[in-house]
This record gives C-alpha cells, sequence and structure tokens, in this order.
C-alpha cells in the first residue's frame, strides 16, 4: 500500500506541475484547471485509504457541504466578483492549514505526549502562516467589496507594533518546542497572527489588491506546505512548495509591472493613495477637451486601427458586456480592435483578461503590454476604459512622480486618445493626470457601461 501510495503521489505532482503550466496560456487554462484538480483528487482519494481512517461519517458530510457551498459560489458569483471569490479561497486555504496543524498537535500530545524540534517548527509556521492569511485574506475581501475602505490606512507606530507581535509569535514558538505540553502557548500564537493579518493588509490600498491577494496565495501555500510537514505527507509538501513559489513568482511580476517593491507595497504603498480627490492645485493643469458619444462615433468610424484600454473603471461599471458590443459593431466596419493589457489592471492578478474572456472577447484581440507598447504610434484611436495611472505620461520623466518609473501603456503616442471617465478625479496615486491635458486627448464623461452602450447606439446610426 505504501508503494502504491507513493505512486500515485508522484503521478498527483506530475499532474501538478503539468496543470500549472498550461495555465500559463489561456488556450490551455481549463485543459490546466482539470489536470490540477485531477491530480488533487487523486491524492486527497489515496491519503483517505493510506492513512487508515477509522470513520468517513464526518469526511462524507464535510465533501457534501463543501461541493454544495462550492457549486453554488461558482454558479452565482459574477466574474466581477472573482477578486473576492479568490480572496476569500485564500482565507480558507490558510485557515484550514491552521485548524489540521491544531488538530495534529492535541493527536500528538494524546499518543506521544511529546515530539521533536522539526516538527514543533513547522507546527508553529503552519499556525502562524495559516492565521495570518486567514485574517488577511477577510480583509482583503472587505475592500474588494467595498465594506472595508480601500484607500490606505496608517496609524501611529503601524511598524513597530506589527514587529513587536512578530517578535511575541517566535518567542511563543520557542516555547511551544521547548514545552509542549502547554497548548496556550499554541493557542497565543494563532490569536496574535490573526491580529496581525488584520494588521498587515489593512494599510494596503485597494489599487494593490492584486498584488496582495497574489500574496496571500503565496502564504496560503506555504501554511499548506508547513502542515505537510507537520502530519508528513511529501503530497501536501510538495502541493503547498507549488502554490506558495508560483504566488511570489507572480507578486514580484506584479511589483515589477508598478516598479515598486514588495516592502513598500506591503508597508503601505503612497501615502495620498485612493484619496479620491481632484488633484493637488500646483498639478498638471490645462484645457480639457470633451467629446460626446455622436462626436466619437464619427471619430471611429473613420479609425482603422483603435486600441481599447480596460482598467478598474470598466469592471466597476460591469460594462464588459457592452465593451464586447463595440468591439464587435467595429469590426464589422473593418476596424482593426485590440485590447491593451496593463498587468495590473484591475484588483486582482488577470482580472481585465477573465472579464473580457466572460464577455467572450477573443483573447487573440488582449495584448500585454510589452507586446502592444512599440504599436501605438500607428493606433489611430486609444480607446482608455476606466484606467488612470497605467497610462499617466509622467511615469516616464516626472522624477518627482509617485509613480515615476512605473512602465505605463504609450496610449499618447496614438493619434487619438480618449478616456472615458465619470469625473476629472485622481486615480490610486493621488495624483492628476496629465493625459487629459495633452492636445490629442479627448474626455468621454460618464460610466463605462452608459457611456459605451450611448456610443454603440450611435455607431449603429451611421
Amino acid at each position: 500500500m505504501e508503494i502504491i501510495s507513493y505512486l500515485i503521489y508522484l503521478i498527483a505532482s506530475i499532474l501538478f506541475i503539468f496543470g500549472i503550466k498550461k495555465l500559463g496560456s489561456p488556450k490551455t487554462a481549463r485543459q490546466g484547471n482539470f489536470l490540477s484538480s485531477l491530480g488533487m483528487f487523486l491524492a486527497v482519494v489515496i491519503t483517505l485509504f493510506d492513512q487508515r481512517v477509522l470513520t468517513f461519517e464526518y469526511i462524507l458530510i464535510g465533501i457534501i457541504i463543501g461541493s454544495a457551498v462550492g457549486a453554488v459560489m461558482a454558479l452565482k458569483v459574477p466574474m466581477t466578483g472573482m477578486p473576492q471569490m479568490v480572496g476569500l479561497l485564500n482565507g480558507f486555504g490558510g485557515g484550514a492549514s491552521a485548524l489540521v496543524a491544531f488538530a495534529e498537535y492535541y493527536h500528538i500530545m494524546n499518543t506521544a505526549g511529546t515530539f521533536d524540534v522539526a516538527t514543533g517548527v513547522t507546527l508553529v509556521l503552519s499556525v502562524l502562516i495559516g492565521a495570518v492569511t486567514f485574517t488577511g485574506s477577510f480583509i482583503a475581501f472587505g475592500k474588494l467589496q467595498g465594506f472595508i475602505t480601500g484607500k490606505v490606512v496608517k496609524y501611529p507606530l503601524q511598524n513597530p507594533i506589527n514587529i513587536l507581535l512578530l517578535l511575541m509569535v517566535l518567542a511563543a514558538g520557542v516555547i511551544v518546542v521547548l514545552e509542549p505540553a502547554n497548548d496556550s502557548n499554541l493557542l497565543g500564537i494563532a490569536g496574535v497572527s490573526l491580529i496581525l493579518g488584520v494588521l498587515l493588509v489593512l494599510p494596503i490600498g485597494g489599487a494593490d489588491m492584486p498584488v496582495a491577494v497574489s500574496l496571500l496565495n503565496s502564504y496560503s501555500g506555504l501554511a499548506a506546505s508547513m502542515t505537510g510537514f507537520v502530519l508528513q505527507n511529501n503530497m501536501l509538501i510538495i502541493a503547498g512548495a507549488l502554490v506558495g513559489a508560483s504566488g511570489i513568482i507572480l507578486t514580484l511580476i506584479m511589483c515589477r509591472g508598478m516598479n515598486r517593491s514588495l516592502m513598500n507595497v506591503v508597508l503601505g504603498g503612497w501615502e495620498d493613495a485612493g484619496s479620491g480627490g481632484a488633484g493637488s492645485g500646483d498639478g498638471p493643469q490645462g484645457d480639457v477637451k470633451s467629446v460626446d458619444a455622436e462626436e466619437l462615433a464619427m471619430i471611429l468610424d473613420s479609425a482603422q486601427n483603435v486600441v481599447i484600454v480596460p482598467g478598474y473603471g470598466m469592471a466597476v461599471a460591469q460594462a464588459q458586456h457592452a465593451v464586447r458590443d463595440l468591439t464587435n459593431i467595429l469590426e464589422k466596419k473593418n476596424i482593426n480592435v485590440r485590447f491593451a493589457i496593463h498587468p495590473v489592471a484591475g484588483r486582482m492578478p488577470g482580472h481585465m483578461n477573465v472579464l473580457l474572456a466572460e464577455a467572450q472577447v477573443s483573447y487573440d484581440k488582449l495584448f500585454a503590454l510589452e507586446d502592444i507598447n512599440d504599436d501605438f504610434p500607428n493606433v489611430d484611436v486609444a480607446l482608455i476604459i476606466g484606467a488612470n495611472d497605467v497610462v499617466n505620461p509622467a511615469a516616464r520623466h516626472d522624477q518627482s512622480s509617485p509613480i515615476y518609473g512605473m512602465p505605463i501603456l504609450n496610449v499618447d503616442y496614438a493619434k487619438t486618445v480618449v478616456i472615458n471617465k465619470r469625473s476629472m478625479n485622481v486615480g490610486y496615486a493621488g495624483i492628476q493626470n496629465e493625459l487629459f491635458f495633452y492636445p490629442n486627448a479627448l474626455m468621454f464623461f460618464g460610466s463605462a457601461k452608459e457611456a459605451v452602450n450611448k456610443l454603440v447606439n450611435e455607431i449603429k446610426e451611421l
């Protein structure tokens, strides 16, 4: 049985690796998801048989309840709610790891009465990382859902308090390893870790949630891997390590996309981030030209190459279907339409890709920043829908700007730039976008969904 279990674990590990590899391409993502799910199914089944479970009653109850909840969430949660759902799932993973570590602690103490140093260290780390992931993910969920402010939240002695709490956890962890019989220390670690999760994620602004979500995803994988060491389960170690490594790689890629360090994001980002004001008086100034739907329809009707830049405003307004209708009607007029996707557009990794896919926009039309930036001088119209800081030219030349050095989409090089926004309010970085005042820029005011629908109706009448 042991040989069979190791063989199944090996097969499951291979399926995980190939599944993650296939997730790297939109065309094979579904297949990758299936392979990874199949690998996990095999791992769970062989583990249940190999560990000689005494009763399957509670396991079956958990499977039925969990499957029902999962099915309802999958069917009911809209694509615009995917960031929140991903945040919750990260939290559930971290919480599960912490609970399993606690269960194994009591099992060991009731049978052997003690454990070695390696088991104690991994047990403490499992509880610490799992608890931090649990509460941190729920704070991220609240920020994305809107019932917790999306602004940067800072408080006096923020960093010293976090460091003090972490030192307290580490000190208690040493005591757990040296004196395992007293469970109050492990309970204290869990309690402080839950508080630490809240304090670590609360200062992160809403627009930094793509980084926070991918980082929390990495945490959940590390927690699972630590729990695997506690249980001495190789499959859990491998699966957790894969999630942890891929999550941190994605986090670093997204930080590079904003030209910011991970510590800058985690410690609260920009001071004025998320202020939502109209910009300071010493910011870019000039005349702003605006167009209505009828005028913009005529501009698009005479274009040959159009690039649409989606942002969080499109997600908030749930305008992806209207954008799809706009794409279809322009293509019927033999106009080449493409989408330029910034790596941190939206509120989770790949947010814009997911929304456009849900609206059945072909993946062949979606281009990453590095693949389309050089072609903007050949673009007749760049239509920006709900994006702001990721198209601000100040990032290229203004060394005093908080976004200086951040890679942006070079939309200002297009012949005509149209920016759809509800108002002239600043973006997440708290600065005015100088693109609004460029001679080739036009403002198209209104909520994305309503504005694009009006535009589609006007184009139909031409």
